[in-house]
């Protein structure tokens, strides 16, 4: 990029080389508007709190537990039904349609996988012991809960961080979610996938890492001769190992957006 570019400031729109129909605005000057400083929030990491329904000990304080393991008393990760979940399987009601407008029974199950019995440990805090038995026991629900009923067609494992993320409870937990149906952007991701496999005879995400392995690149203006791009190799790698490599997406869809891919 060349310093008057630099100066300026960035302003674009990205292609997601993984769904082509979705495109980002990018616009680095707007980093620069005045706007509040954001008050800091003190990590809480205290090992045990009596209060929190997630610490070891408290198990009564929540809903009788679907999974714990190594066992019951000594748990290192313990799966719970969520208290308050956005679907259940507690009432089954017909799917209703009126004129353009349907409605789909709420029907699925959402449940929270208490980490750690440390209440405030940071995921990068834990050993890698305890990450690969936590890894396993995310996989392992994901296919129970698939093959417990033919109606639930998706199911996902997210992790929110701190009260910006939305996380009600500081204990260290993740949510597990299984609905009867499949998000569009997923659904998505998987057709256009499924249609660069056709057309190049290879699966577009190991074309993404691939590229962002090997690819370096100049491009010029040409009426002046100028700089315009100048791409290196591993510019958007963040981190690779012997079997993954973390990278940083071209066409961000957020701050801190990053793709883990199996190599």
């Amino acid at each position: 990029m060349s310093d008057e570019q630099q100066n300026k400031g960035v302003r674009e729109i990205r292609i997601n080389p993984i769904v082509p129909t979705e495109s980002v605005l990018v616009a680095t000057a707007r980093g620069m508007r005045p706007k509040k400083a954001e008050e800091k929030i003190e990590r809480d990491n205290r090992a045990h709190v009596d209060t929190c329904p997630f610490c070891r000990g408290n198990e009564d304080r929540t809903p009788p537990e679907i999974l714990a393991w190594p066992d019951s008393k000594e748990w290192a990760v313990r799966i719970v039904p969520n208290l308050y979940p956005v679907l259940g399987d507690d009432s089954a009601s017909s799917n209703i349609a009126f004129g353009l407008q349907q409605v789909i029974d709420g029907y699925g199950r959402h449940e929270v996988i208490i980490d750690h019995p440390h209440h405030g440990i940071i995921i990068h805090e834990m050993s890698q012991d305890h990450l690969a038995n936590l890894f396993r026991i995310y996989q392992e629900r994901m296919a129970e809960l698939y093959a417990s009923d033919p109606r639930l067609k998706y199911v996902l494992v997210f992790k929110n961080f701190g009260p910006a993320a939305g996380a009600s409870i500081p204990h260290t937990h993740s949510q597990i979610i299984a609905t009867p149906v499949v998000p569009e952007n997923v659904q998505n991701e998987v057709t256009h996938s499924h249609q660069y496999a056709q057309k190049f005879g290879q699966c577009i995400f190991c074309s993404l890492i691939d590229e962002a392995l090997t690819y370096e690149a100049t491009i010029y203006d040409r009426e002046s001769g100028n700089v315009r791009r100048k791409i290196n190799v591993g510019q958007y790698v963040i981190e690779r190992g012997e079997r993954f490599v973390a990278i940083k997406p071209f066409a961000s869809r957020f701050e801190w957006e990053i793709h883990i891919l199996p190599l």
